[in-house]
């Protein structure tokens, strides 16, 4: 049973990772490849307003996803957001990236080699990662103008479409880690961590929601 002061702690965390960026029309489109299909759904909305020309869907499989997206991450990416009416032609697939970190790096490789011009990115991730995946991409492709998205909703609505509390909170402590040790190893630029955020990780480790955690950090 998830108490009280545990939702209230992850809000804080929820809350801290949205970026708040209002989307606009970019270069291109990158899809964060996760566990998370919806991320696939915000992409084909974004491109169908014409916010974008081109998406790259990047990622390979992990502990989460391998058994229900077994030719990748971005391939099911790929195929989903074809059956919401994107053209497939529109859609680059980078099909071996295995954290955030290589995300950015192989797509940008892709993109480099299909001789695409990158000024300006939209950066479509779940919405519980929108400021790591803004921290990475900013510290590994800082020539491009990066700008944040992922689906419009609340925290009740995210576990509620997951169905799984448990897997959110602990990949949220699993980001907010992130974003606290990975500027000391070069992974990404620095954040202003607010003293309640830190807190709420604090306690929610304690808690035991640690099944994300990078155990070498700790």
């Amino acid at each position: 049973m998830i108490s009280v002061r545990d939702w209230e702690d992850t809000q804080l965390l929820w809350d801290f990772q949205q970026m708040h960026h209002e989307p606009r029309p970019c270069s291109v489109g990158i899809g964060l490849g996760s566990h998370d299909l919806g991320v696939a759904d915000t992409t084909a909305t974004l491109y169908q307003r014409g916010l974008m020309p081109l998406i790259v869907f990047t990622g390979a499989t992990s502990r989460t996803t391998q058994d229900r997206m077994p030719r990748g991450e971005a391939e099911h990416y790929r195929d989903r957001a074809v059956e919401l009416g994107v053209p497939s032609g529109a859609i680059l697939v980078e099909p071996k990236a295995r954290n955030t970190g290589e995300n950015i790096r192989f797509s940008r490789k892709l993109l480099e080699k299909q001789r695409v011009p990158v000024s300006t990115a939209l950066l479509i991730s779940k919405p519980y990662e929108e400021r790591r995946a803004y921290a990475t991409a900013r510290k590994l492709w800082p020539e491009v103008e990066w700008v944040s998205a992922s689906a419009s909703m609340s925290l009740a609505e995210y576990v509620d479409s997951i169905q799984d509390a448990r897997l959110v909170i602990d990949m949220l402590v699993g980001a907010q880690q992130r974003l606290m040790v990975y500027p000391r190893q070069g992974f990404m630029i620095e954040q202003d961590v607010p003293d309640d955020v830190a807190a709420a990780f604090e306690r929610l480790c304690n808690n035991g929601y640690t099944s994300r955690l990078v155990r070498e950090a700790i």
